[in-house]
């Protein structure tokens, strides 16, 4: 299990806003292991939400039981952004060594016919430019160690599978999304020469709250039907993309480079 340690090492984690989201789970899980943790945040987002927002600074105590915890409100929205959380994490921790980019907007979308070009550019600029920004400034932060058969510079993606079927509705979520599966060689193959791993998780249906929030006939059925489309009758829950980053930020994924994962729990889109 030394392998799959982390101490001594440092994290950003975006978006890590909510007890029921994806963030939460692999910072918790990152400082299971040892690493110490820088979280952004952006309440005003989760507030429009079905979920609502959640007290930021209880999640940071939560996690400070387990490890060093920094975090930083920010709108990633702002082309900015990314530089200004990579420097308060190094004023912070004096380094960093993994990057999980897991923030993105919900809302504020439709279908083709629906779309207009300030969606279109709302979703890119939080979905997809603000990650890229994220990597280049991690990957000017970051020194690699002198042994180049262990680099364990980190940087994880998340999508939403849009490689894999339809997302009805989410025209430029999706778009947006596409991007980081698309870029993941591309990107990879830069970073790898800087002592980094780069790959990309699709987590596939996981209940964030927008499944347990669901109230209107109409939506309990899309709930119901997301779980049947399960092997086991139920969506994935935070924790479950949360393991798999958490081992691909490790010493153990060290030979995994440029990949987009699907971690689905056998998810029939057949049947959705």
């Amino acid at each position: 299990m030394e392998s799959q340690g982390l101490n001594g090492r440092v994290a950003i984690v975006t978006g890590a806003s909510r007890r029921a989201g994806i963030g939460f789970a692999v910072a918790r899980r990152l400082a299971e292991r040892g690493a110490s943790l820088y979280l952004t945040h952006w309440a005003p987002h989760d507030v429009d939400q079905p979920w609502g927002a959640e007290d930021t600074a209880e999640l940071c105590r939560e996690l400070a039981a387990l490890t060093e915890v920094a975090d930083l409100a920010v709108d990633l929205a702002d082309r900015e952004a990314p530089q200004r959380v990579l420097d308060a994490a190094m004023s912070a921790f004096g380094r960093v060594d993994i990057l999980v980019a897991n923030h993105a907007r919900s809302g504020g979308d439709g279908s083709l016919l629906d779309v207009d070009a300030a969606m279109l550019d709302d979703h890119w600029a939080v979905d997809a430019r603000s990650v890229l920004l994220l990597t280049q400034a991690f990957a000017r932060h970051y020194r690699a160690d002198a042994d180049p058969v262990h680099d364990r510079g980190r940087v994880l993606w998340l999508t939403s599978g849009q490689h894999l079927g339809p997302m009805r509705g989410e025209i430029a979520y999706a778009a947006a999304k596409s991007v980081l599966a698309g870029l993941t060689p591309t990107v990879a193959d830069e970073l790898i020469d800087h002592g980094i791993l780069l790959n990309t998780v699709n987590p596939g249906p996981v209940d964030t709250g927008y499944l347990s929030a669901a109230t209107a006939d109409r939506d309990l059925a899309v709930v119901d039907a997301v779980h049947a489309a399960f092997p086991r009758g139920r969506a994935g829950t935070p924790d479950d993309p949360a393991r798999l980053i958490a081992w691909l930020a490790s010493d153990e994924a060290r030979w995994i480079v440029g990949q987009v994962l699907d971690s689905e729990g056998g998810f029939r889109r057949s049947r959705w």
